[in-house]
């Protein structure tokens, strides 16, 4: 049902460790087309800089091509109607006052490939979590890094979202691990990386990303299915 899903970069994060995150919490590989996707990359002041010019120089390195081709990173939208949806909300992004949008890796040269449902991967900058882009679900290439100081007031931005399906927190303090694991509105949480779901792991989200979970025996009998009480009294 969708996500918008924060990733939390703390000032004392193994940046390296982060930027890795970054790129697979992205999905970047799959353009981006995943509802659990860190659209919304809240990046401390004091490493802002030195993470976007990591995560650019790391999806730069990427290679846009032939989605069968062993060689190729980054494939195609799905659809010509994706893409039309992806394209306008870049499009808008780079319209907003103050932003600014590092558009990543290139577009593939081979001639066969120019009418290919290809997108470049946008970062944005200079955004507020009140950007359209930061509160709708794009399902592209795009994310938002915005820069934060204070605590509470980035997890409440964090928070305040319709969505809640998955979070991650990237620090080294885990006094300040457990406070935003504990606090974020998410069904699934992830401090110092970011992993798809994986079999045998409770799986789902809270608010407009839905109810119940997935992916486990338990959960599956929980959800998926109805209890019955039936009494048979012999005559």
């Amino acid at each position: 049902l969708g996500g918008k899903s924060p990733m939390i970069v703390m000032n004392d994060a193994d940046i390296d460790k982060a930027i890795g995150g970054a790129v697979t919490g992205m999905r970047f590989t799959r353009q981006g087309q995943s509802c659990t996707a860190a659209s919304r990359m809240f990046v401390h002041a004091d490493v802002h800089d030195a993470f976007v010019a990591k995560l650019r120089e790391k999806v730069d390195a990427m290679v846009m091509g032939d989605p069968l081709d062993e060689k190729t990173d980054i494939g195609t939208i799905i659809s010509p109607e994706q893409f039309a949806k992806v394209k306008s909300y870049i499009d808008h992004g780079k319209g907003e006052a103050g932003a600014e949008a590092v558009e990543c890796s290139a577009m593939p040269t081979d001639e066969k490939f120019k009418d290919g449902l290809f997108v470049q991967p946008v970062v944005f900058l200079g955004m507020t979590n009140d950007s359209k882009l930061a509160r709708e679900e794009i399902f592209g290439p795009v994310t938002c890094v915005i820069k934060w100081t204070d605590e509470e007031e980035v997890l409440a931005a964090a928070n305040d979202s319709d969505y809640g399906l998955a979070a991650t927190v990237w620090t080294n303090d885990l006094k300040a691990a457990l406070n935003f694991t504990e606090k974020l509105e998410a069904g699934f949480v992830q401090v110092n990386q970011n992993l798809v779901v994986q079999p045998g792991l409770s799986y789902g989200g809270v608010k407009q990303s839905g109810i119940g979970k997935e992916a486990t025996l338990e959960a599956m009998l929980e959800h998926f299915t109805k209890k019955k009480t039936i009494i048979f009294n012999k005559t």
